[in-house]
């Protein structure tokens, strides 16, 4: 036989013509370079699992195999037999590349173990079966599979059906599981064998089955996590990366890749088992096309039902999860869905359900345990989206409990944002809010620094129950969730959420007849139009405001509505007016003894006055109010405050003093975390540095406030406005 002839020496041309190097191949078919090096010299025989991945790395379909040599004759020095058990590998399987270098590299070492967990439907039985045959060949003794599903969940029927296999007569299967199991663990020494054990539901129900024979290598699939296997290495599959997703489809289906494939994966949440059962209903019905399908599965509340070709299931794969829950696991599982945010930390979780803090957090691990929770930080959890649809539907089957549920979330949602806001803003005039006893603490907030980091996290949470809230009839729950998210959104400048929630907190104040609910919630709404440049929809708001403050006899609500009145009448350019109203506002607040807002008004008096050409006044005026902030502990004012200040000096062409204001502006606000006000003072430095004939110094504080906080609003920031004139 010439040298082209054989396998060895064609599979060497072939990959020289191909530009690939031993190491290169050996990456790609996920054989070992030494392995495959021996193949090509002759010295290893190759088999038909290498020969076709081969074939398809080389693009030389139907020409390997064909050489593959004959099995040779073998002498057995004892009988038994050499069993594969495998299932048939799926053609179509993309992406895991990473893990399956993984699980390579866990079953080389002597008596590797290998646990592959993640949820129902993430493909783990097909990676472990796609993996095992590319390593079968490396074991001489083979390959034994074994469905722990299919067997009754004890070790000792799994080591009957497995001493079976490996050649033991029936009658001599021992009936003690002591004996079996010491009978099985002698039928392994000396064999070099790969073990597959799909489907594991716990730890204790593997352990037994684990040869004590280092030659042998195990791997294991399990919708748990097994960490009680400490010396196994552990590969935990997640969703699939967005191009592996559309490939797996696109390869099913037959189909191009494009706008409706990348939808319908992505509504499949890039679960294997999800996008296999979408392209077979749509193999299934030669009328749809990519369109039609992406429209059945659009809408959450029926896409399980979509997801389900009559064989496969995807609610029936998650069912199998959950039945392996206690009643408590499972319960929370449900109550969690109650939150329609994304995330929820263990707090909030303790509040839905009802429970201490230490019992909630047992269960949310032992959720996590399961792949039913993703955790995306230590100490808060998430829903992958087909679960939380799952669970909605089919695990929340009290409807009272899941009432009393949300009850509880809301009031708990409230009573730990008004903590924060407390620490944001601890001189605000806040309504006396009651809540029903037994709701768990709020976590530690013991500064402005931690409310902030709370908000941060929570905000977009927040907002999602604030809409629900309306949605479900928890009408005040609703108006107090965005009172006490305003704060926070003013600091973070988010208008959207700001204006949506008091949207919502407007119609639930009227559901339920409150006028000083519907009045302070309407000024607030105010302020947000004002904050982000919408003034003739903030004068509306403000006269709506002031009707209904006057209507209740409110005079405090009257005369903040005034002061945020008189604000918006200077930035609309009626200085005078602005004026007028700002004074009244102040006179107010000084006889009611309100330094807060007193001094909050004289800020707001100063940038009317340096607008009017009296900057000299307007500063004095803004730098006297630095003590009050200083004294109660307000810093963003204070940093809004030095801003103010500067911008008086930079109109009185003091340039000097301006600067000085606005270095000491941009420390306070990066202090306190203000983006938007240390962009205003890296602007107005910038301005100073324009005015003063350094234009290079100018460009780069202007591109540092860009980085912070790009686009300022010429209308509201009169530096913006300077830097553009």
């Amino acid at each position: 036989m010439n040298e082209r002839a054989t396998f060895g020496a064609e599979l060497r041309r072939r990959r020289k013509a191909a530009g690939l190097s031993l190491t290169e191949l050996a990456a790609r078919t996920h054989y070992s370079k030494g392995y495959l090096s021996k193949v090509e010299t002759g010295l290893s025989a190759p088999n038909a699992a290498l020969a076709a991945l081969c074939e398809t790395e080389l693009d030389a379909e139907g020409e390997l195999r064909p050489l593959l040599p004959g099995e040779p004759a073998r002498r057995r020095t004892r009988p038994d037999v050499r069993p594969s058990g495998l299932p048939p590998a799926t053609s179509s399987f993309t992406g895991r590349a990473g893990e399956l270098r993984a699980i390579r590299t866990a079953l080389e070492a002597d008596g590797g173990v290998c646990v592959v967990s993640g949820m129902g439907g993430v493909g783990k039985t097909e990676l472990a079966v796609r993996c095992a045959h590319r390593l079968e060949s490396g074991f001489a003794d083979g390959c034994l599979f074994v469905d722990l599903r299919d067997e009754s969940g004890e070790p000792a029927a799994v080591h009957d059906r497995l001493l079976r296999v490996l050649g033991v007569p029936a009658d001599r299967v021992p009936a003690d599981p002591a004996d079996r199991a010491a009978l099985y663990r002698s039928r392994l020494r000396g064999r070099s064998l790969l073990l597959v054990l799909d489907n594991a539901v716990s730890a204790a129900q593997v352990r037994p089955l684990l040869p004590a024979e280092p030659k042998c290598r195990v791997l294991i699939t399990s919708r748990s996590r097994l960490s009680a296997l400490d010396d196994a290495v552990h590969v935990s599959l997640d969703m699939l990366p967005l191009a592996a997703a559309v490939e797996l489809f696109t390869t099913v289906t037959g189909l191009p890749a494009g706008t409706a494939v990348t939808r319908v994966v992505q509504r499949c949440a890039r679960l294997p088992l999800a996008i296999r059962i979408a392209a077979a209903r749509l193999r299934a019905h030669p009328a749809w096309d990519v369109t039609e399908l992406d429209r059945r599965l659009a809408d959450e509340t029926a896409r399980l039902g979509e997801l389900d070709d009559g064989e496969r299931s995807l609610a029936a794969a998650f069912r199998l999860s959950v039945h392996q829950l206690s009643a408590a696991e499972s319960r929370l599982f449900g109550l969690l869905t109650v939150h329609p945010g994304t995330d929820v930390d263990i707090h909030t979780a303790s509040a839905l359900g009802s429970l201490s803090f230490r019992e909630t957090d047992r269960l949310l691990d032992r959720l996590h345990e399961a792949h039913l929770l993703t955790q995306p930080e230590a100490d808060r959890y998430g829903f992958h989206d087909l679960l939380r649809a799952f669970a909605t539907e089919f695990v929340l089957t009290d409807a009272e409990d899941g009432m009393k549920a949300f009850s509880r979330l809301a009031a708990f949602a409230v009573r730990t944002a008004a903590q924060a806001d407390k620490e944001l803003t601890p001189h605000r005039f806040v309504p006396e809010i009651d809540f029903a006893p037994g709701l768990p603490e709020p976590a530690r907030l013991d500064d402005g620094e931690m409310a902030m980091s709370w908000f941060r996290a929570e905000w977009p949470g927040l907002v999602a129950l604030c809409r629900a809230a309306r949605d479900r009839g928890e009408h005040e729950r609703c108006w107090q969730l965005a009172f006490f998210l305003r704060d926070y959104f003013f600091v973070a400048k988010l208008w959207d959420p700001w204006l949506e929630t008091h949207r919502w907190a407007r119609a639930s104040a009227e559901a339920i007849g409150d006028l000083w609910a519907l009045a302070t919630t309407t000024a607030n709404l105010g302020v947000a139009h004002v904050d982000r440049g919408d003034l003739d929809e903030a004068s509306a708001c403000y006269g709506e405001a002031l009707a209904l403050f006057r209507r209740i006899g409110d005079g405090h609500g009257e005369t903040t509505t005034l002061a945020h009145s008189g604000w918006a009448e200077h930035y609309r350019g009626d200085h005078e007016g602005a004026l007028r109203d700002l004074r009244q506002a102040h006179a107010s607040y000084v006889r009611d003894g309100n330094r807060r807002n007193a001094a909050i008004t004289e800020r707001g008096i100063a940038l009317v006055l340096t607008a009017l050409g009296q900057a000299v006044e307007a500063a004095a005026l803004a730098t006297g109010t630095l003590a009050v902030f200083d004294e109660l502990g307000l810093d963003l004012d204070a940093a809004m405050a030095l801003n103010c200040v500067g911008w008086a000096w930079y109109n009185a062409e003091r340039h000097d003093l301006a600067a000085s204001a606005y270095r000491a502006a941009a420390d306070r606000a990066e202090a306190c975390g203000s983006r938007y006000e240390t962009a205003r003072a890296y602007v107005g430095l910038g301005n100073v540095a324009a005015a003063e004939g350094s234009a290079e110094r100018a460009a780069d504080l202007w591109n540092r406030a860009d980085e912070v906080h790009p686009d300022l609003d010429q209308v509201m920031v009169g530096e913006a406005r300077a830097r553009r004139a």
